[in-house]
């Protein structure tokens, strides 16, 4: 009898520590703000996506908003939920933020992949008019933060709207160059010979000639070689539109505060070149703040924890506050509130 008791007890204590552990987990899910589903539609189809707002609104005081401009891929508008903690810090600050799922994602028509970095700009542009009209928000303090491929995007739009701020995450310079950069740094970091990543490098710079003489899939195909993955025709559209972006001239269109946020370790883009080119380019100087993190990489992840999902899916479940490295959201609040924007 007394061993079926104890037997009792385990269970009992198995069934309470699996419901705190879930109760935990709810309530790191649990963001102090709502979300609005909202939807724009534009001459190019419409588009969908989500507003933040705080809990309680009396509608009275005004807002800024921060508008949510992504990097490569078929991103959602909550970047797979990936954007939530950032959300609701800048909520706690007065802003609220808009972010859009890209055209084939969600509800979104279209397809991402048939955009170049201009038609970008101007699904900025119609996500900035959409905001305007929104009574709740301060027309005046409408920003915009954007990661990696947003890099080219942003200084385009910093021409065509007056913006309050702009935060910029890992952004590259020159399309090409960055893609060397990447070939390179990853390739050593995987352990391969000098002799391999030149090969390598020897190959897609014949590829580039492709793109250069803007030569058809077929061709691309033709010279892929035996055993790679090739791109895919989409993408290959895609790269064909945009593999000339370089942002040297257009980060001169910048004429309110900047942020520039790197990570030590990013092996996708040369962040001295991106550092280097900013402060050459963006005048006067004191509109350009620069922030590298250490032991972080391209993402605004830990290193630690940046190669290995399981690590990433357990941050996020457990603390998905602190997913990003330290200092990362508390160096956008300070941005946004020394310059009282």
């Amino acid at each position: 009898m007394f061993k079926h008791k104890k037997i009792w007890i385990s269970f009992l204590i198995i069934i309470v520590l699996f419901a705190g552990t879930g109760a935990y987990i709810v309530a790191q899910q649990d963001y102090n703000m709502v979300e609005r589903s909202l939807e724009i539609h534009t001459p190019q189809g419409k588009l969908t996506g989500i507003l933040t707002l705080p809990k309680k609104n009396t509608g009275e005081e005004k807002l800024g908003l921060v508008l949510f401009i992504h990097g490569d891929g078929p991103i959602d508008a909550t970047h797979s939920e990936g954007y939530r903690p950032l959300w609701e810090r800048l909520v706690s600050l007065g802003y609220v933020s808009l972010s859009l799922d890209k055209r084939g994602i969600g509800g979104s028509e279209g397809n991402w992949l048939d955009q170049s970095i201009d038609d970008r700009v101007v699904e900025a542009q119609q996500a900035i008019a959409w905001a305007k009209q929104q009574p709740m928000i301060d027309g005046s303090r409408i920003g915009v933060w954007g990661a990696s491929q947003a890099g080219w995007v942003i200084p385009k739009l910093a021409d065509k709207e007056q913006l309050a701020f702009s935060i910029l995450v890992s952004p590259a310079i020159n399309w090409l160059k960055q893609g060397e950069y990447n070939t390179r740094s990853q390739m050593a970091k995987d352990g391969h010979t000098q002799q391999e990543i030149e090969a390598q490098v020897k190959y897609d710079n014949q590829i580039k000639d492709i793109l250069k003489d803007y030569g058809t899939y077929e061709e691309y195909i033709k010279h892929t070689r035996k055993g790679e993955e090739p791109m895919s025709r989409e993408r290959w559209s895609f790269v064909s539109k945009n593999f000339n972006s370089d942002a040297t001239e257009s980060l001169r269109n910048f004429k309110t505060p900047v942020l520039l946020l790197l990570g030590e370790d990013d092996v996708n883009v040369d962040i001295q070149d991106t550092e280097r080119t900013y402060r050459k380019e963006i005048h006067p100087s004191y509109l350009l703040h620069v922030k590298t993190f250490q032991h972080t990489e391209h993402s605004m992840l830990p290193t630690s924890i940046a190669g290995s999902d399981w690590k990433k899916g357990l941050r996020f479940l457990f603390a998905p506050r602190s997913i990003t490295t330290e200092g990362y959201m508390d160096e956008i609040e300070a941005f946004l509130t020394k310059k009282a924007l």
